[in-house]
């Protein structure tokens, strides 16, 4: 488990990512993360953005229903 000190930072707070939980985050300087919350009241810190999350499930969605449709689109 890693931790973090909240810090200041100009005017507001944030906290300093070790370059170990960068890493583990696989995000490098200038990449933007994501804290959502997780199932059973907790929080997750993601790079990984919740609404292109759910334009994927929509898409795939659409994919499943239209197969046909896209089968015959694609000869």
């Amino acid at each position: 488990m890693l931790s973090f000190k909240v810090t200041t930072v100009g005017a507001s707070a944030g906290f300093i990512l070790t370059k170990e939980a960068m890493a583990r985050l696989k995000v490098k300087k200038g990449d933007t993360v994501y804290l959502t919350e997780a199932p059973g009241g907790g929080y997750r810190l993601t790079p990984y953005s919740p609404e292109f999350e759910r334009q994927m499930a929509l898409a795939e969605e659409i994919m499943h229903e239209d197969r046909d449709v896209l089968r015959a689109l694609a000869k």
